[in-house]
């Protein structure tokens, strides 16, 4: 057991399952816990960043150094509470400066029981993590400056990882539910979709609430079922399109039982499907596709994602560690997005139907608006589909 003393002791430690140390300054929340380790790049977002379901399972290591500085706002939360196991800084969260700010990142990571350690070498231990994967770990936070550091390795070599690991279930709505806000507007804020044209299905597997905005803001009226949704569930609202949202874990354990109610969609029905992130996933494997575990993932606001069907290039928002491998997307199926930092697949659509998907997170904007043409492309589906003009 190692035991600080003096004055400037650390207050918290990160533990890596090849035994590498980190101590640090912690705030937030105290005890341990133990995860995957990853990395973001983003400069902003790192409220949206720890409330995406996406992460569940994972502590984030974030690169930009000022994290905290815009504070909380309850309008910026992708779901109820966070869900990222824990973060990680180079510098302790300030102060907040922001006119929107509700409360100060500590307090709010204390509350919702979330750890913090600050004082890190993030530029380190994001080398490591590319250099080596996405390692196992323990994180503790005891203001005693109290440890025992060999039983956080043992735990964080404990930790059975994400391969494998059904992490929807852990994050999706317990029942279904209506949706009908839309996007944030200058000045009125959030308001209501009161002249939908369509009646959309979106399975949660961990859906932000910023993509159920964008349905809304797309025309659609939106009821939300649980990620165990069965094809008959489904097609009981008689919906004009199905969305498939992103989420958290390892796509082929979700897919379980998430791709037998896909491919009831596609066999029963011509309705138009949209899948985002995991529910990209999800609909490459109903399609016949597999997915691998990569070995760092892609966690950031500034990957450079081309569209092969127009050359255009998006800047796009990431979180998924793993992925479609398109050399094993079938016949009748395309691949119509690559990412430019490795080549590895962010999109897909079907040739001959109206189902397309994308890995990367269209809702959240980092370009800000290079990916929202993709909502209205499922909305222009869905009406073409019920024989109207767009």
């Amino acid at each position: 057991m190692t035991v600080h003393t003096d004055k400037n002791k650390p207050t918290a430690c990160l533990v890596l399952a090849d035994g590498t140390l980190f101590y640090g300054k912690g705030f937030g929340a105290t005890g341990q816990t133990t995860a995957e380790l990853c990395f973001n790049t983003a400069m902003t977002g790192y409220q949206e960043i720890m409330t995406d379901p996406s992460y569940a399972g994972q502590v984030v290591t974030f690169t930009f150094p000022h994290i905290g500085n815009t504070g909380i706002t309850s309008e910026d939360d992708e779901t109820a509470q966070p869900v990222a196991a824990g973060m990680v800084v180079k510098w302790d969260p300030t102060d907040p400066s922001s006119w929107r700010s509700q409360q100060d990142l500590t307090a709010w990571l204390a509350s919702t029981g979330r750890i913090g350690i600050g004082g890190i070498d993030t530029r380190r231990l994001t080398r490591a993590i590319r250099q080596q994967g996405a390692p196992h770990v323990a994180i503790a936070h005891n203001p005693d400056g109290i440890f025992d550091i060999e039983d956080l390795v043992a735990q964080a070599r404990a930790f059975s990882g994400l391969e494998g690991l059904d992490l929807a279930k852990e994050v999706t709505c317990a029942q279904s539910y209506t949706w009908n806000e839309k996007r944030w507007a200058w000045p009125e804020g959030h308001v209501a979709q009161t002249d939908a044209k369509f009646k959309v299905v979106a399975v949660d597997f961990g859906a932000k609430r910023n993509i159920l905005r964008c349905l809304a803001s797309a025309g659609c009226d939106v009821t939300v079922l649980p990620a165990t949704a069965t094809t008959a569930e489904v097609l009981a609202h008689n919906p004009d399109g199905v969305f498939l949202s992103n989420g958290p874990g390892d796509p082929a354990a979700t897919g379980a039982y998430a791709v037998p109610m896909i491919k009831g969609v596609l066999d029963q029905t011509d309705l138009p499907v949209f899948g985002i992130c995991l529910g990209h996933q999800m609909l490459a494997l109903a399609l016949g596709a597999k997915t691998v575990k990569m070995n760092h993932g892609h966690h950031g606001a500034n990957h450079p994602v081309k569209d092969l069907e127009t050359g255009k290039v998006e800047i796009t928002s990431m979180n998924h560690g793993f992925t479609v491998d398109s050399q094993t997307l079938p016949a009748g199926v395309k691949e119509t997005h690559v990412s430019l930092f490795d080549g590895s697949n962010c999109g897909l659509r079907m040739t001959d139907r109206p189902v397309f998907s994308v890995q990367y997170h269209p809702e959240a904007s980092p370009g800000p608006q290079d990916s929202y043409y993709l909502f209205e492309r499922f909305a222009a589906a869905m009406q073409e589909r019920l024989g109207e003009t767009v």
